[in-house]
């Protein structure tokens, strides 16, 4: 019998580029061996390096999208990147309620995008605001640095902190929990990478959606991300684009 993959529903906008975004969360998605169902938030106008312009999809059509894929394919965990406007992630809000009273353990994975790496909006409006009706859903949060200073306390059971913004010659990745904290070091790479953030919070929640624990997840994630920033590629001066190959991890 043909083996069925779990799914990942996944909430974020179009890059054009192909290097961030919901292109991204495919890649990344698929290469731990789960499969994408790609809703997208927002059209947006950038390319590797600047986002220009975001452009909300309609509110309603997300949410009618997104119910029918849920009342078809059973979802094992949801993936969130920008929802484009505050009315997008009230309707996002009301699909994960719904999809929580079939699945109260249904893990959502949240990659709080407040501003590209140049600090380029990416929501219409104010993107912190944009954010609240979605932060008391999230399982994992997985912010950078300045957008753990933003957010301040989230409540959120997990907390992923990324250390790419700091200085030195390794990058520390800080997992707060009920629990307590961890570490991962990372060596730090040469140059900027566009995607780095959808990559790594896509590659979390395919692992949940896996039925990987926690602390595993969360690890291989990051070895999946390193791996494929340590092997990008060029498309253009600038930002470099994650090569997002298939299950890079400590067993294979």
């Amino acid at each position: 019998m043909e083996q069925v993959r779990p799914a990942v529903l996944v909430f974020a906008g179009l890059d054009p580029s192909g290097g961030a975004g919901i292109s991204a969360d495919i890649e990344a998605i698929a290469a731990q061996g789960a499969h994408a169902l790609p809703v997208v938030t927002a059209l947006t106008v950038q390319d590797n390096n600047r986002v220009h312009e975001v452009v909300p999809v309609d509110a309603a059509l997300l949410e009618r999208q997104a119910a029918l894929l849920a009342a078809a394919i059973p979802v094992r965990a949801v993936k969130l990147g920008i929802p484009g406007s505050r009315a997008n992630a009230a309707a996002i809000a009301r699909v994960i309620g719904r999809l929580r009273e079939q699945l109260p353990g249904l893990p959502v994975v949240l990659d709080p995008v407040l501003a590209s790496g140049h600090g380029d909006p990416l929501a219409r409006g104010n993107a912190l605001s944009a954010l609240e009706p979605l932060l008391p859903l999230a399982t994992v949060l997985a912010p950078n640095l300045p957008e753990t200073a933003a957010l301040g306390a989230s409540g959120c059971p997990h907390v992923l902190v990324t250390g790419g913004h700091a200085d030195g010659a390794t990058v520390v990745n800080r997992w707060h929990s009920a629990q307590g904290m961890r570490e991962w070091s990372w060596p730090r790479l040469p140059g900027q990478f566009h995607g780095s953030g959808c990559t790594l919070a896509s590659a979390i929640a395919a692992r949940l959606a896996l039925g990987e624990a926690m602390a595993d997840a969360l690890e291989n994630a990051q070895r999946y991300t390193h791996a494929a920033l340590a092997q990008s590629y060029a498309i253009a001066t600038g930002q470099r684009i994650p090569m997002r190959q298939p299950i890079l991890t400590k067993e294979s």
